[in-house]
């Protein structure tokens, strides 16, 4: 079966346009090796898949006939993806969010103030 119908059919991708697409930018590797929306998928092999920013380690179980539901899905891949990427992501949403909501404008006076405060005070150390 072609990586992008798998990647598809395993629920990684929404559609199975998304999943060529991510082949075709490389964020999608067989056994340590780019691979393209083509390339033929066996059991054992060892796929890494970036996705939002993080590294999902798979391992192929079987070959689906068809997109499976959700809750068939761990016949198919073995999820190795180590816990401390998702820990990753988690601090980068919140180092994001540790200043100001979204949408709330630009800085106000005060704001830009204390910035500036704060920057002043780093450069002295």
């Amino acid at each position: 079966m072609r990586i992008d119908k798998y990647l598809w059919s395993t629920r990684y991708f929404k559609t199975r346009n998304i999943a060529t697409n991510a082949c075709k930018k490389g964020q999608v590797k067989i056994n340590d090796q780019t691979a393209k929306p083509s390339r033929e998928v066996f059991p054992m092999d060892k796929i890494i898949v970036r996705k939002n920013q993080i590294d999902y380690q798979l391992t192929v179980l079987d070959i689906p006939e068809n997109r499976v539901g959700a809750k068939l899905v761990d016949i198919y891949r073995k999820d190795t993806t180590p816990k401390e990427a998702f820990d990753h992501q988690e601090l980068l949403q919140y180092s994001k969010e540790y200043y100001r909501k979204k949408g709330t404008g630009r800085p106000t006076k005060k704001d830009r103030r204390e910035i500036d405060d704060y920057l002043e005070g780093s450069e002295d150390e």
